[in-house]
């Protein structure tokens, strides 16, 4: 994997100064595909390419999507940054441990993901990547303006891919043995992922497991468990066979033998 094949997706970005601070940082150091999720800014406008400066074609070439799971379209790897300590499981890494994790895989789409100027990421969109870095800071004042962050990921990504060559195996950023062993070329794309969430959350709902009030949180939780696996192209379609015979199970079941 190259720096070019590295998304910097923006959620519901509100400042187009910033986007255009962005665009102007990911020119600084080779990346180029930016995506804006839901823009609450003109992401084309005067401010914004004054502040590009020479990276007005990052702008003019920058995606817009509706949702979260349009950016990702691809995607086999995703990290997500937050400023914010959660209950999960998965640790929150710095940039520097992390991110090399993103060029990991040859050819492959991977995403580096921000949230929203004023409260960053949701719970929910945290759920779409399977990492989660957060940048150090002074206790004293620990809030970093979005161009900053991004600025900050895209040069440890630059540092790492420029020294990729001549590092040793013990230079290598640490990586979980879960990562480093697993083979890489069959990880599966975070849309197929996403399809199977959908089928067992459904399933779920019908065999009366999920409540429709609860179904959100409750699914965060499996969300949470199969990001940390990392699954694989062949288990996703493994796993969603189980639905599918589960769920034929069920409609040809007579009445008083369903659950």
């Amino acid at each position: 994997m190259t720096l070019a094949g590295i998304k910097i997706i923006l959620v519901e970005p509100a400042g187009p100064l910033n986007v255009g601070s962005v665009a102007r940082v990911m020119k600084n150091f080779g990346l180029h595909q930016l995506v804006l999720v839901n823009p609450q800014c003109d992401p084309l406008g005067m401010e914004a390419r004054q502040m590009a400066v020479h990276a007005q074609d990052i702008l003019d070439a920058a995606v817009s999507v509706a949702i979260l799971p349009e950016a990702l379209q691809g995607c086999k790897r995703a990290i997500a940054t937050t400023g914010i300590d959660h209950h999960w499981q998965a640790p929150l890494e710095t940039p520097r441990t992390a991110l090399p994790w993103l060029l990991a895989e040859e050819g492959q789409p991977a995403a580096l993901i921000f949230g929203r100027e004023d409260r960053g990421l949701t719970n929910q969109e945290l759920n779409y990547a399977q990492r989660f870095v957060r940048i150090p800071t002074s206790p004293n004042y620990s809030s970093l303006n979005l161009a900053t962050a991004v600025a900050i990921c895209c040069y440890e990504l630059a540092q790492f891919d420029a020294e990729r060559e001549n590092f040793t195996p013990s230079s290598l950023p640490c990586i979980p043995a879960s990562s480093a062993t697993a083979p890489e070329s069959e990880i599966a794309p975070l849309d197929v992922v996403e399809a199977y969430y959908q089928q067992l959350e459904s399933l779920l709902l019908k065999i009366g497991y999920l409540y429709p009030h609860t179904a959100a949180s409750r699914m965060e939780k499996f969300r949470q468990l199969y990001n940390r696996a990392q699954l694989q192209t062949r288990e996703v379609a493994m796993l969603r066979g189980i639905l599918r015979q589960v769920k034929w199970a069920l409609s040809n079941k007579s009445d008083s033998e369903k659950f």
